[in-house]
């Protein structure tokens, strides 16, 4: 292959087309675990092999040149077929193995109390589960589906599709009973706010469930709370919940086992429709092994 034949980096196209897709080199930095500086330099390094550049910058962001535009296509096409060739050739007389990508929370809450019953189910099945907060840090060749609260048009990660799990969601305030014998009855949303503490989740990732819009969705008057507990993790902030140093917000039907035990009561009565609701994710242009075939039939059916 002459110099002039050379393909660029495999490490310059992914970082073009994570550029390109997310119309940001920050975006792209957190997409790869690379510092924004470095994108640029790869993307640099790209443009001068191409003698020509491939976006234009400006203060809304970045925009793909006509030529950028056209390389982009090609590139996310070759790489998702790369991916695709790739799984399928590690995948390859392991039939019988299942890997399922989540959500830390979703994980230790619900999957791993719905798990037993689809094992007994289908023994021959060996899982694993690849447990990552932010769908869109996801390696789509590294997990056959995927279990996330999924928000149309919001949360909506590319070359995935979403199929709900449940056909409604509400999202509720929770508590454990011990915090009420502790604190006291909170006797309305008023008075959680005064007299109370909340757990609350600080995370671009669910920043479409926050205290603030719940109380204004629900017509409630809403201040800054006068006791709080903020964590950047939601599986924390429900590990915290359950040992009784607050209240959050929680979706009913993945709470559904907690609340039934009587780990968890409901703090309030009001209930919010949930934007999100808990989704099966399947990416997109791949063939499902049979494994991933019958969970995606049981997990939907139950």
């Amino acid at each position: 292959m002459s110099a002039s034949d050379a393909l660029p980096p495999l490490q310059c196209l992914k970082a073009f087309e994570a550029s390109a897709r997310h119309g940001s080199f920050t975006q792209a930095g957190r997409e790869l675990s690379l510092t924004q500086s470095a994108i640029s330099r790869r993307i640099k390094r790209l443009e001068d092999d191409l003698g020509r550049p491939l976006f234009e910058r400006d203060p809304e962001g970045l925009r793909r040149t006509p030529a950028g535009d056209h390389y982009y296509r090609v590139v996310r096409r070759v790489l998702r077929d790369l991916a695709e060739e790739t799984s399928r050739l590690r995948r390859h007389g392991q039939d019988g193995q299942l890997t399922l990508a989540t959500s830390p929370t979703i994980a230790s809450i619900w999957l791993a109390r719905q798990l037993p019953e689809f094992q007994r189910e289908h023994e021959d099945i060996e899982i694993r589960i690849l447990t990552v907060e932010d769908p869109y840090r996801l390696n789509l060749s590294e997990f056959d589906l995927g279990l996330y609260y999924h928000v149309k048009d919001l949360v909506d990660p590319p070359g995935l599709g979403a199929e709900p799990i449940f056909d409604s969601e509400d999202v509720i305030a929770v508590c454990s009973p011990r915090y009420l014998d502790h604190r006291g009855a909170i006797r309305d949303a008023a008075d959680l706010l005064e007299r109370h503490t909340l757990l609350v989740v600080e995370d671009h990732f669910n920043d479409w469930l926050t205290w603030h819009d719940w109380y204004r969705s629900l017509g409630l008057h809403w201040h800054e709370p006068n006791h709080s507990l903020r964590a950047n993790s939601y599986q924390l902030l429900m590990h915290a919940t359950l040992a009784s140093q607050g209240v959050t917000l929680g979706w009913a039907r993945l709470l559904q086992e907690d609340m039934s035990q009587g780990n968890l009561v409901q703090a309030l009565p009001n209930a919010l429709p949930s934007k999100g609701k808990l989704s099966l994710l399947t990416p997109e242009h791949r063939h499902l092994t049979q494994a991933a075939q019958r969970f995606r039939q049981w997990v939907l059916d139950s």
